[in-house]
């Protein structure tokens, strides 16, 4: 376990491996703990570093704002304290639009981003998610947390196949507080970047699972419409926990993503017949 105090409060994060950094960034109601196989994997030529953002996981709870730009401004102060210049962001859900807004933002911070299970414009959240960034009804779901456990458990099948998720879940959420639990969700559902993803000019990849009943899957249409360098990976039989339902595909996929020197403008869509669907570009 390893900790920054910042003047913004304690950060936690991991780290595996050597090599060139990549930073994972979580999801809403998250921690880096959904990421452990990922970073095992990739440990063997990166040097990985997962966070947990204001709010969650063991990070700091005693902030009054828990918006989007709160984690934006996250990252590029984790990276400038240790010392990392620029490096891929991969981010799941939340945490994947956090990274698109970084590369928008702050460029120089990264050469990479990828966006797994992401909402381009938070109208793409589930209803009981954009529910959940109302004060009243936030206020009552927190207080009800047993009922909101048991909900989840019933509804876990649908969310992932990985029998191991339920219980992640309940760790994770019973590390949170009302205020990061509301305002977060807030922020998301108020974020809309359709109209800024043309500036993005790096490599992006998008994975979006077919199955996905937490963020609308055809999120991976705003990209492949308008991110001049873009790749697309879609799971037909994953949801929303792409890396924990199809880990395989996802790792080979992310590596080959992370490893490619080539990126050519978006111009040609093909979509082979495989497990998962590619978005191929060439110039």
């Amino acid at each position: 376990m390893s900790t920054l105090v910042t003047d913004q409060g304690m950060l936690h994060f991991e780290v595996f491996g050597r090599g060139q950094p990549v930073i994972l960034l979580h999801g809403w109601l998250g921690s880096w703990g959904v990421w452990q196989e990922t970073m095992a994997y990739l440990s063997r030529s990166y040097r990985t570093y997962a966070l947990d953002f204001w709010g969650f996981g063991e990070s700091g709870k005693k902030r009054t704002s828990y918006a989007m730009q709160d984690f934006v401004q996250l990252v590029d102060q984790f990276m400038e304290y240790l010392g990392i210049d620029q490096a891929p962001l991969v981010g799941h859900s939340m945490g994947g639009t956090v990274g698109l807004m970084v590369a928008l933002q702050n460029p120089h911070r990264t050469n990479k981003v990828v966006v797994i299970g992401s909402p381009i414009e938070g109208t793409s959240l589930a209803f009981p998610l954009k529910m959940a960034g109302i004060r009243p009804v936030a206020r009552l779901v927190y207080n009800a947390m047993w009922a909101l456990k048991l909900g989840i458990r019933a509804a876990a099948p649908l969310i992932s196949r990985d029998r191991r998720w339920p219980a992640m879940f309940n760790d994770d959420i019973s590390r949170t507080t009302l205020m990061s639990f509301m305002e977060s969700i807030r922020s998301l559902r108020q974020t809309d970047l359709r109209s800024f993803l043309s500036q993005i000019n790096l490599p992006v990849m998008g994975m979006y699972g077919d199955r996905d009943i937490i963020v609308k899957p055809d999120q991976w249409q705003h990209l492949a419409a308008k991110v001049p360098y873009v790749r697309i990976e879609r799971f037909r039989q994953a949801g929303h926990f792409i890396m924990l339902d199809e880990t395989q595909r996802f790792i080979i996929s992310l590596s080959d993503f992370l490893a490619s020197k080539v990126y050519p403008k978006r111009d040609l869509v093909e979509f082979p017949i495989t497990t998962s669907t590619t978005l191929s570009m060439s110039a």
